[in-house]
Parts: C-alpha cells; structure tokens; sequence
C-alpha cells in the first residue's frame, strides 16, 4: 500500500506480509516444483516466484530498521528523534 505517510502500525503490518509470503513461496512454490522435478514432470512453463530477501533483510536484518529499534529503544535517553 501507498500511503502519504506511514505508521509504525503499517510497518509492521508489511513487515508480517513480507514474512508470511516469504513462508508460503518456500512452503507451496518451491517444494511443489522440487517434487515435479523428482517425479520428472517437466516444469519449465512455471514462472519463479519473486524472492522477497532483500525487503525482509531491510526490515530485520543485520542494521535493519527493526534491530535498530530495538537498539534505540534499550538505550536509556532513547529517542524518535535520534533513532530517525
């Protein structure tokens, strides 16, 4: 979603969607393909299914915005200002 501004709130409602996409693409696409391929039923028509890593990195990767939160949030004068 576009929205002029975004909140905390809708963060983490993309950062669960990024997730749960994550899980169901390996969970339902990639097995069912690898499952074709050892039964030997061509699959080359299938398209890849977009791998999401690099948004779910940004969000709760190493520096990513959630473990710098979560550091902002530890620190004793921890503060909205100095976490942006």
């Amino acid at each position: 979603e576009n929205f002029p501004v975004n909140s905390f709130e809708q963060l983490c409602i993309n950062y669960a969607n990024e997730k749960l996409q994550k899980q169901f693409i390996v969970a339902a696409a990639e097995l069912c393909l690898r499952d074709y391929e050892a039964e030997g039923i061509a699959c080359a028509a299938v398209a890849t299914c977009p791998d999401n890593a690099a948004q779910i990195a940004l969000l709760d990767g190493r520096g990513g915005v959630m473990r710098l939160l979560d550091e902002e949030c530890s620190l004793p004068r921890g503060s909205e200002r100095a976490y942006v």
